[in-house]
């Protein structure tokens, strides 16, 4: 029989989970509150975002914070499952179930039990495997290869994709009964490039995380703070990641300069200090701020400082609403026109 790589098995539980998970931006600690919650269920759930976002972390999170945390969590990339072996691999197999089987084996099924498996890069499954998952998922027993006797399952799954499986679904790549039930609890990961100041958070905690021992942190200078927010990151975090170390060891100076980071950004901005060097990301990034003002400028004054009648118009609560005019420095009372007879005075307070 083929050999294969053994899955990553964890059974103790972390004591501060969350502290893993990096982040202050809006649209990351919404996620993150609600990891609790989706903990205490036993339903199935899929995390999506791109390579690189922090999905395994989040299922890590989501077990920890469990009643299962005591169990063992099996952590399985499905991109490396053999589609002649998916079977064996998630039962197991009893002697004389093929050729070279001369001992029993327990799937990850079985390493799961009262744990928690987590299926990493789901989309790549084949056919043959997406089917083979369906049949768990729908009873909650299967039956190892060569055995006449069928086992049941209480392992809780949770399944990871880079790649939107609605899309997949549609083009006939991706069984839809197999999507429906993964997708009880969904978990949509930003890209780092979408979560407002967070780069330069993280960069700080991977310095310290992987400073060498006995050494303090080193710090970035303001060329590498500029290199690092102007950067796509197209790799998200485990790229941030990696050219923090590769700084750490490569720097020449007291500080981290844009020339140590080796990313794009760094060769640009280093080249010159003038706006008309500035990345495409970065011009972006000023063009939507600019446009966000002056929409919000007119809606707020269009709405006399209304907040509550200003979100109701743009399809939004009051309190994401109240969160973008604090951006800006927008002050709702210098809108006001006068006091508003049918206006409480809890929609009054701003």
């Amino acid at each position: 029989m083929t050999e294969h790589v053994s899955p990553i098995v964890g059974h103790l539980p972390h004591t501060n989970v969350l502290s893993t998970l990096i982040g202050g931006a809006d649209n990351f600690t919404r996620i993150i509150e609600t990891l609790p919650h989706i903990a205490r269920s036993d339903a199935t759930a899929l995390i999506s975002g791109e390579t690189g976002t922090g999905k395994e972390l989040v299922a890590r999170a989501i077990h920890y914070l469990s009643d299962r945390a005591s169990r063992p969590l099996v952590c399985v990339n499905c991109a490396s499952l053999p589609d002649l072996l998916i079977e064996d691999m998630l039962f197991g197999h009893e002697p004389g179930a093929f050729t070279d089987a001369r001992m029993s084996r327990r799937g990850f099924l079985a390493e799961a039990v009262g744990g928690t498996l987590f299926l990493d890069e789901v989309e790549s499954l084949s056919g043959r495997a997406q089917a083979a998952l369906l049949r768990v998922l729908q009873d909650g027993t299967f039956y190892p290869l060569g055995s006449a006797r069928q086992q049941r399952t209480d392992a809780r799954i949770v399944g990871a994709t880079n790649t939107p499986l609605e899309e997949m679904v549609r083009r006939g790549e991706f069984r839809s009964d197999l999507y429906h039930r993964l997708k009880v609890l969904c978990i949509e990961l930003p890209a780092l490039r979408e979560r407002e100041g967070d780069v330069l958070l993280l960069a700080a905690h991977f310095l310290r995380l992987h400073a060498p021992d006995g050494q303090p942190p080193l710090e970035l200078d303001e060329s590498a703070e500029r290199a690092l927010t102007a950067y796509d990151w197209p790799g998200n975090t485990r790229e941030l990641e990696n050219a923090m170390v590769r700084a750490i060891v490569t720097h020449r100076g007291a500080r981290i300069s844009a020339d140590d980071l080796d990313i794009p950004s760094s060769r640009v901005l280093s080249a010159s200090s003038n706006a008309e060097f500035t990345t495409y990301r970065a011009l972006k990034r000023e063009a939507i701020a600019l446009f966000e003002r002056t929409y919000l400028t007119d809606l707020i004054a269009s709405h006399g400082g209304n907040v509550t009648r200003a979100a109701r118009t743009a399809g939004t609560d009051r309190r994401m609403l109240g969160k973008l005019l604090k951006k800006h420095g927008l002050d709702p009372r210098a809108f006001k026109l006068g006091p508003d007879p049918g206006e409480s005075e809890l929609t009054r307070s701003n």
